[in-house]
């Protein structure tokens, strides 16, 4: 088992929340959101970070890796359990030591705001406009358009797998 204090993250919508509490559930984890860890945590302690992805940037890594050591990093977003590791790693200069894991989150369109609710919609109408969609690219529009949850205990194996070793 992993020598983590604990779990921190940042949320846009709620999805990369409810992974962060499921996390916590089963790995006994306390869970702090970004904003508060610095009242409950010691500047250097290790933790798994979780962030919101946009643009293939991990909300809130930044911030984290400067008070924290990142044990781990957990990225939620549109795309596919799985999938985006290597434009996320780049994306974010993390260190090929420390393990990146992505989980497909969903789109509440009513959570959206400002410039977010923007660039969704450019999405959408940028996706919409193409002639010919890959199946990926037919599902991305899909869930943007009309929403969805895919928030899952099965898209935490590979962390709980991670973090049980």
């Amino acid at each position: 088992m992993k020598t983590v204090k604990a779990i921190v993250y940042a949320s846009n919508t709620g999805f990369t929340a409810r992974y962060a509490a499921m996390l916590g559930e089963k790995t006994a984890l306390p869970v702090y959101e970004l904003s508060q860890a610095e009242s409950k945590l010691e500047k250097g302690a290790s933790i798994l970070y979780m962030g919101w992805l946009f643009a293939s940037n991990v909300k809130g890594y930044s911030q984290a890796s400067k008070r924290y050591q990142i044990a781990a990093v957990c990225a939620v977003g549109l795309c596919e359990t799985g999938t985006l590791i290597k434009e996320v790693r780049k994306t974010i200069s993390l260190p090929q030591d420390i393990p990146l894991f992505t989980m497909q989150g969903g789109m509440d369109h009513s959570k959206l705001r400002g410039f977010n609710k923007l660039m969704i919609n450019m999405l959408i109408w940028a996706l919409s406009r193409q002639k010919e969609l890959t199946d990926d690219k037919q599902q991305m529009l899909t869930l943007i358009k009309k929403g969805g949850d895919y928030v899952s205990e099965d898209n935490l194996a590979e962390v709980l797998k991670w973090y049980h070793q």
